[in-house]
């Protein structure tokens, strides 16, 4: 059995919003809110099916429209989730930073 102090029982739990100890609360960058993750997700899936259709509509023709949507997501997802989502962000990230100078 261990022994508690007062003050660490009455201390509020670290959250995800707080900052860690030590770091003043203006060097903590925000996460965008889940509207423009929602948005930027969007604006980097929709090019890349739009583009991925146009390319292979005739290689696929006469594919099961099943088996076209997989095999455009398993071209899709990897590319939006490692390469054009992160980059959005860090561009998103910029123009934040550029507008609170």
């Amino acid at each position: 059995m261990t022994a508690t102090t007062p003050e660490a029982s009455t201390a509020a739990p670290a959250t995800l919003d707080s900052p860690a100890v030590g770091t003043p609360a203006s060097s903590a960058p925000r996460p965008p809110s889940v509207h423009v993750r929602a948005l930027l997700t969007w604006l980097a899936i929709f090019p890349l099916v739009t583009i991925g259709m146009l390319l292979l509509a005739d290689v696929w023709a006469g594919w099961h429209p099943v088996l076209r949507s997989f095999a455009l997501t398993l071209v899709v997802v990897p590319l939006a989730v490692y390469l054009v989502v992160p980059n959005l962000m860090k561009g998103y990230g910029a123009l934040i930073r550029r507008r609170a100078r």
